[in-house]
């Protein structure tokens, strides 16, 4: 008895758990089928969940614009699932030929992205319908008449999502837990070896998908050969990196550079396992 107990009590534990992640402020974009994401309409949701039932309000805004339409919602919520209506216009700002439409959506949370997406359709207003995209925001929900966030955030929301990467909260458990390694070139060579591509293709993804991150790509030598040829031996491996990251997408901006020489070795330079950790380029976040 004292077992079954305990296996329900983990169940309503693991389901309100996983319902609390829906609970909040939402920010992403409602877009109509047949439509580009960038025309698209700027779409907030303070979502509240309790006993599986659904209340809250919406918020929708015209880009580069001060029209809005603040609406009440109301449906039901499950451990990863959000269906709701529009059922209220609370208040609005409208210039211009703009129909503040309801709609019905069905939006499912997805654990890898961190997206809720789903589909909407309206009642009232005829051949509306697509898609819903949201994030989980930390803006305080507004009803007011002023906007509820500057619009910079979503021409960045539409160049994330088209490159495939991950909502912003799951990005940042990503930039927190990627380990940096250092990558390790032949005798004598700045060239980047393909194993290595992998690992540095993760680390753009990281960088490009955080736009107040850069990155700083350090050189270094093993001990043989002169100082000068060392120095520019370790500008050549970090500018390979540079070229490497460029070439991938990744902005010259976004990356400094330096170089070392056979200043900072890691290892002694008097066996040839020494010497191999030594011929490498290190990398830090800044």
């Amino acid at each position: 008895m004292k077992y079954i107990l305990n296996i329900f009590i983990f169940l309503v534990f693991t389901s309100t758990v996983a319902q609390t992640s829906l609970i909040g402020v939402w920010q992403g974009v409602l877009v109509k089928d047949g439509y580009p994401l960038e025309k698209g309409t700027l779409f907030y949701a303070n979502f509240n969940c309790s006993n599986n039932g659904l209340s809250g309000k919406t918020r929708d805004e015209i880009f580069e614009t001060e029209n809005f339409a603040v609406k009440q919602i109301k449906g039901s919520c499950s451990k990863n699932k959000i269906e709701f209506s529009q059922y209220v216009i609370e208040k609005k700002k409208s210039t211009g030929r703009i129909s503040w439409c309801n709609v019905n959506a069905t939006l499912t949370y997805n654990d890898s992205t961190g997206y809720l997406e789903g589909r909407y359709v309206s009642n009232d207003c005829k051949n509306n319908m697509g898609r819903i995209i949201l994030y989980q925001s930390d803006l305080k929900f507004s009803a007011d008449e002023a906007v509820m966030s500057t619009h910079f955030w979503f021409p960045q929301f539409i160049r994330d999502f088209k490159k495939g990467y991950n909502a912003p909260k799951i990005r940042e458990k990503e930039r927190n837990s990627f380990v940096f390694q250092p990558i390790y070139f032949d005798y004598d060579k700045a060239d980047i070896r393909v194993e290595y591509e992998p690992f540095l293709l993760r680390m753009i993804r990281v960088i490009d998908g955080h736009s107040d991150l850069r990155i700083l790509v350090t050189g270094h030598t093993d001990s043989d050969g002169s100082d000068a040829y060392n120095n520019e031996l370790s500008k050549k491996r970090a500018q390979s990196l540079i070229d490497f990251f460029v070439k991938n997408g990744l902005s010259r901006d976004r990356i400094e550079f330096d170089f070392k020489g056979e200043t900072s070795p890691v290892d002694t330079n008097k066996t040839p396992e020494g010497k191999q950790r030594n011929r490498r380029v290190d990398f830090s976040f800044i």
